[in-house]
């Protein structure tokens, strides 16, 4: 079951990717037009990483950040776990398997890296992210960096495949200022919008020309100790 995910994803990952478009379902209206960054933006990487459900099924890992940094612009957010590039990270797909590895304890040798989505540049923070997409075959036991996260999140696939798992709110943000009808992923109550929302909508998309069946992502095959 693991090799035709990973088999199928990578191929997916691998062709014509959705990008912008896929990113303008979970967009912010009037804050994500489709422009070049400029020269002066910072470089980060992300994983969105695949894990076996605690049951049955596939799993996608969020974290949600820590809210005692008052300059983090996206304090109290969920996202995938990652971070700024480092002068010594060999590329930036070393950035995202650093950065998982710190932040949720899954070491980076355990990581299949199946592909990246394409990267999206974040006004707020001036960050070009790049996402990766990795899975692991057997559920690991999660160690949480307490000054940066709050909380790991783990989320099944087949309900992010869902359409209900998509609804809108109002989200206010930082100086008091609301967004109004914000896109967004309904994750148990838990609100995931913005860039990381945007990603997901792409890798959903992604998954989905893939020709799974929904009903593969309950089975308990995906389920290994």
């Amino acid at each position: 079951m693991f090799s035709e995910f990973e088999e199928k994803v990578r191929e997916g990952l691998s062709g014509n990717l959705p990008g912008h478009e896929a990113h303008l379902e979970m967009a912010v209206i009037g804050h994500h037009g489709r422009r070049q960054p400029p020269v002066n933006a910072s470089h980060a990487a992300v994983m969105a990483l695949f894990v076996p459900g605690e049951k049955a099924g596939m799993e996608l890992v969020f974290i949600k950040r820590s809210t005692q940094y008052q300059d983090d612009r996206h304090k109290g957010q969920i996202g995938f776990p990652g971070g700024k590039r480092e002068p010594e990270d060999i590329d930036i797909l070393r950035t995202a398997l650093r950065e998982t590895e710190e932040e949720i304890g899954v070491s980076s040798d355990s990581i299949n890296v199946l592909g990246n989505l394409s990267h999206l540049y974040i006004p707020v923070s001036n960050f070009l992210v790049y996402p990766f997409v990795g899975v692991i075959e057997t559920r690991p036991e999660f160690t949480l960096q307490t000054a940066e996260i709050n909380e790991i999140i783990t989320f099944p696939l087949s309900r992010l495949l869902s359409k209900e798992s998509r609804k809108r709110t109002r989200i206010q943000i930082s100086s008091g200022i609301h967004l109004e009808n914000v896109p967004y992923f309904d994750l148990r109550g838990k609100i995931l919008w913005g860039a990381t929302a945007m990603m997901t909508a792409e890798l959903i998309r992604v998954i989905d020309c893939c020709g799974f069946k929904k009903s593969i992502f309950l089975r308990r095959e995906f389920r290994k100790e």
